[in-house]
């Protein structure tokens, strides 16, 4: 029988990024300047969260997180688990939608679906100016 962790309320699960051992320059850092790493991808969410419309997280999303609130869970010796509470979720890293991905069919449409997407942002209407 396999073990696995389901988050109860309003909590995810999270495998916490490996830490660097190196920066981007090449210097290697010795144990104790271990620079923490705050980033991991989402291994389950509750189902509270997954209920919720207005939390934006899903599984397997890359997250940045505050550690401070988060619960080490030992399950297996490889990975770094952690239970976060959703409120301590800051960011999740997106992609951009690549043209290739068929997001624009053509130039023509792109203007009118940008024009769609930003058409309710601004209170005040232009449109009617000279």
């Amino acid at each position: 029988m396999d073990e696995f962790v389901e988050p109860l309320g309003p909590r995810i699960l999270i495998r916490k990024d490996q830490s660097r051992q190196q920066t981007k320059g090449g210097i290697l850092l010795p144990d104790q300047a271990e620079i923490p790493t705050i980033t991991g991808r989402v291994v389950e969410v509750s189902v509270e969260v997954a209920n919720d419309d207005e939390f934006p997280v899903a599984k397997y999303d890359k997250v940045l997180f505050h550690p401070k609130n988060a619960i080490p869970v030992d399950l297996e010796p490889n990975n770094v688990l952690f239970v976060v509470p959703v409120d301590d979720v800051v960011a999740v890293f997106r992609r951009s939608p690549r043209r290739s991905e068929g997001v624009f069919q053509d130039d023509n449409n792109e203007e009118e679906e940008f024009q769609d997407d930003i058409g309710g942002l601004s209170e005040y209407d232009d449109t009617d100016e000279a």
